[in-house]
């Protein structure tokens, strides 16, 4: 059948729109421009340029997907595909962008179909393995990497010693950094980022200034490093070489790893110096990375006004930003304040899955059941989230709280998936506060199940039992989990004074100025009685006596360890060395105690100081004698 001129003319435009559109979408793959490129597969889609002899537009659009993180959409594409028309490089950008699992199995795939492994789809199969979590398949992929032939490629040997350093095998990583003819500054970053998560700062000081070359990624590994153990000043001082006497930029990656480093620690000084040398180089505007690690940072460091003020004065939020704040808010017992600004972000973002989280979370802090139920209806049915574990353990925990047990032990009965450690302790943990010894068992057999070695379960109802008036049980079972060789997790509590980092633990007496803190401490003590403070010793189980014996020497002894928890000893210390009215801010790595709860709020109004405390699950922020949680936690 011959073609008429016309259909000959038409081919060619086809042919030429075709090679026009796979070129705009090679630009948007680079350039990780999502929304041109989806209008750019809708023009394809549309002008019937995906059907033979376009095939070669379907791999061009799948490498927008996956460069835009969307594998979903990037795998439906690589589906339709006939397997004549895949090549590595179809392969690579989906290992690069899909869950771990079938990253692996689709390098297999590749493998098996005999297509060509470069370094480029090696390393992605490297980083595959790093995020799958099991350090069995890493020793396999390497094996893979002398068997390809790229033991001498520095940017392969980079991603195994990655791979190594994720998983602490330090001895491997530094085996294949001495096997390296030439180690770029990558290859150093990436031992000297091992050296300092698994041997700590010092080591990796040794590591830093034996560097030949650093980039600004070696500079921030340190930097970060020094945050997040609380050596302030050290941290100062390398920013201020790498911004004034290296001339290194702090760039977003930079800015947003020091400030999560600072969240986590707690550390407000550096990321306020931060927060300035940021607007006075970038401006007010900073984006909205940097806008939202500043909220997150400010929120998490106890200073919520400073993360509100910064919120509001953004110009561009996206639902991560809105996410930051909600969930900054619910952590400071401001449900209220987050159930009022929800309706104002579904005018500007659509919530995701993180949202509900937010949103259920300051519910059941904050007491507020009826809100918390109807966000948790409305998930699916309106907002077309199905509900994952992290939401249905926020629900139980609201309801658990508010004394709704059966309805809790009901929901996670009902629950389409098993439930996890998260739900089930959240269960646990609405057992002690209401005293429902006889379900508590149950859950803590459930829980042993999945981690028998966790002292959180344990100590919890060895507890209950001891309150119930179950002494001898209690101690049973508490001599049982010393023999199996199971302690509970040591009590910390971290206060920052002029950029230096406190810490303390119960009973401390390692602190310089522990004489100083323990005078302060008899006079508190003395104080807060004087107030109406009564030690709840059933903070600290009473163990070693029966119910008939003379337990008045041991009630004593309780008081004691009671008056010396971590909490009240940074208190003390952050008393006798900051000016009469600053505010205080206390980390504690577990959750504060009834007592010190207690303690602090009548402490507050004594030395009419604001006392923030940050425990393991949100902030309590003391002023004139009250909490913001209201009792409620």
């Amino acid at each position: 059948m011959r073609w008429s001129q016309s259909h000959i003319t038409l081919h060619r435009a086809s042919s030429s729109l075709a090679l026009q559109l796979r070129s705009l979408l090679r630009r948007c793959a680079r350039a990780t421009a999502l929304r041109p490129g989806k209008q750019l597969h809708a023009v394809a889609t549309v002008t019937g340029l995906l059907s033979s002899p376009n095939l070669f537009l379907r791999n061009a659009i799948l490498h927008v997907y996956a460069a835009c993180a969307l594998p979903s959409h990037a795998r439906k594409l690589f589906d339709e595909i006939p397997q004549s028309h895949k090549d590595s490089v179809d392969y690579t950008a989906l290992i690069r962008r899909c869950p771990p699992l079938e990253s692996l199995q689709l390098f297999i795939e590749m493998r098996q179909l005999g297509l060509s492994i470069d370094a480029a789809a090696m390393v992605c199969a490297l980083n595959a393995c790093a995020r799958l979590g099991d350090p069995n398949v890493g020793p396999q992929v390497h094996s893979g990497v002398v068997k390809f032939g790229f033991g001498k490629c520095t940017r392969v040997c980079n991603a195994v010693m990655d791979l190594y350093v994720k998983f602490g095998l330090l001895g491997e990583a530094r085996k294949v950094f001495g096997e390296i003819e030439v180690p770029s500054v990558v290859s150093w970053t990436v031992v000297l980022d091992g050296v300092v998560k698994w041997e700590g700062v010092e080591s990796g000081r040794v590591v830093f200034d034996g560097m030949p070359e650093r980039n600004e990624v070696a500079w921030t590994v340190m930097i970060v490093g020094y945050v997040g153990n609380g050596f302030t000043k050290e941290a100062f001082w390398l920013l201020k070489e790498m911004v004034f006497g290296c001339g290194f930029e702090l760039n977003c990656v930079t800015l947003c790893s020091v400030l999560s480093a600072c969240s986590q620690s707690g550390d407000v000084c550096v990321g306020r110096w931060v927060h300035g040398f940021a607007v006075k180089a970038m401006g007010w505007d900073l984006g909205v990375m940097v806008g939202t690690s500043l909220v997150d940072m400010y929120a998490k460091c106890g200073r919520i006004s400073i993360a509100l003020v910064v919120f509001k004065n953004m110009s561009r939020r996206n639902v991560v930003a809105w996410n930051a704040v909600l969930g900054g808010l619910a952590m400071h017992g401001m449900g209220k304040a987050v159930v009022d600004m929800f309706p104002h972000m579904v005018e500007e973002v659509k919530p995701d899955a993180v949202t509900f989280m937010a949103l259920l979370s300051a519910c059941s802090h904050s007491g507020l059941v009826e809100q918390g139920r109807q966000y948790f209806r409305d998930l699916e049915s309106v907002y077309e989230i199905r509900p994952e574990i992290e939401h249905y353990a926020c629900m139980v925990d609201l309801l658990g709280r508010a004394g709704h047990l059966e309805e809790a032990e009901l929901l996670v009965k009902k629950m389409p998936i098993r439930p996890n450690e998260v739900v089930l302790g959240s269960l646990l943990g609405s057992c002690y506060a209401h005293g429902k010894l006889q379900l508590a068992e149950k859950i803590v057999r459930e829980l042993v199940e999945m981690d028998p070695l966790n002292t959180e379960y344990h100590i919890l109802l060895s507890n209950m039992y001891a309150l119930s008036g179950k002494v001898e049980k209690a101690n049973s079972f508490r001599r049982v989990l010393k023999k199996r060789g199971i302690r509970k997790v040591p009590g910390m509590s971290s206060i920052y004074v002029d950029g230096q980092l406190h810490q303390f633990s119960a009973g401390d007496k390692s602190h310089p100025r522990t004489s100083e803190i323990y005078l302060k401490l008899d006079d508190m003590i003395c104080r807060l009685r004087l107030a109406g403070y009564v030690p709840n010793t059933t903070c600290q189980v009473l163990f070693g006596c029966s119910s008939s014996g003379d337990c008045t020497e041991a009630l004593e002894e309780v008081e004691q360890v009671l008056f010396a928890h971590s909490e009240k000893l940074a208190l003390c210390f952050g008393l006798i060395s900051t000016s009469s009215g600053s505010p205080l801010y206390i980390f504690k790595n577990l959750r504060i105690c009834q007592d010190c709860h207690s303690a602090i709020k009548i402490a507050s109004n004594i030395y009419k100081r604001e006392i923030v405390v940050r425990d393991r699950y949100r902030f309590h922020s003391f002023k004139q004698g009250s909490c913001s949680c209201s009792d409620y936690w």
